[in-house]
């Protein structure tokens, strides 16, 4: 019996790699676990920020792309991110900081049961921190030891990611019936207006698994730019799993990538009806497969087949702690 079991990654675009490293380890107090390039194109970042090793669903990945404009909110799209704190009171502690730090943030508020509290990085980037205060699902993941932020209200891992699509069943239909997913409930719109906001969850459940879908038919379709996401990751548990979930991609007659080897672990890319782009991932090797657990993301890490190109790859790159003021 094939069976995802949560959230592994997401991935999100920014112009400025030097400022995103500083507000994610910084602010947010994440470890910066890989610093690689993007593998279609060397001459930009491609940086992982995750727990203490980098556990699979706690991270959060993200492409350069210099000249990327202003990310277009709008539908088929990837419209929100969560991020798990230890219970309620962590979410006081963040707003505090978030004021302390001039972080775009709304008021604490009940969302699907948990409390959260949404807020924006510095390109608009939209998150919620939600609280695991009755969480028994999936785990979240171990803050590292030398985060900025006091272990009992550092950031543990991924929470729900929200879609934002003008036609739900069809997203829900794959889902279901051919991701496996389990309808859970539903909670009120944000907007006045439109319809409840679905919850799909899968594996153990709870906020590591699950898929909320928010239907709306009052946008444009999304422009994907700086502060937007690009894909969210399903964990499966190793390649002999990952491979029969490509046989049954394939035979549902989904347009795919087929096996791709992302080195850190292995891959199958597609689009749901909506357009958004869904990956499945495999929960190993895992980061510590090229860099001692110790000094993960310190120095630039190549897969195999690019590091002849060292040289010329490093040449390109700026260095991310000199950030243009």
């Amino acid at each position: 019996m094939m069976e995802l079991k949560g959230i592994h990654h997401v991935s999100a675009i920014t112009a400025k790699a030097g400022e995103n490293f500083s507000f994610y380890t910084k602010v947010l107090g994440l470890r910066l676990i890989k610093k690689t390039v993007n593998q279609d194109d060397t001459s930009v970042y491609h940086l992982f920020y995750g727990d203490e090793v980098g556990n699979p669903g706690t991270e959060l990945t993200f492409f350069e792309i210099p000249m990327a404009a202003r990310n277009h909110d709008g539908n088929n799209s990837i419209s929100s991110l969560s991020l798990r704190v230890p219970d309620d009171a962590a979410l006081e502690y963040w707003k505090k900081r978030f004021t302390e730090f001039n972080v775009e943030q709304e008021e604490i508020k009940e969302r699907a049961g948990r409390q959260t509290l949404a807020f924006r990085d510095f390109e608009g980037q939209r998150f919620q921190l939600v609280s695991d205060e009755n969480d028994h699902g999936v785990k979240g993941g171990t803050p590292w030891e030398k985060s900025p932020i006091p272990m009992e209200y550092a950031i543990r891992g991924l929470g729900p990611v929200k879609l934002t699509v003008p036609f739900g069943e069809p997203t829900a239909g794959v889902l279901t019936e051919i991701m496996g997913f389990r309808f859970k409930g539903s909670y009120s719109a944000e907007v006045e207006g439109q319809m409840d906001i679905q919850v799909f969850e899968t594996g153990k459940g709870e906020s590591g698994a699950e898929i909320h879908i928010e239907v709306r038919n009052d946008l444009p379709h999304e422009r994907q730019g700086r502060g937007g996401v690009h894909h969210v990751a399903f964990r499966v548990e190793d390649e002999e799993e990952l491979r029969k979930w490509i046989e049954h991609i394939r035979s549902s007659r989904f347009p795919n990538s087929g096996f791709v080897d992302r080195f850190y672990f292995k891959s199958l890319y597609f689009r749901e009806p909506n357009g958004i782009l869904f990956e499945l991932a495999t929960d190993g090797p895992g980061f510590a497969t090229d860099e001692d657990l110790e000094h993960l993301g310190e120095s630039l890490a190549l897969p195999p087949f690019l590091e002849p190109h060292r040289e010329s790859i490093e040449a390109k790159l700026k260095p991310l702690d000199t950030i243009s003021e």
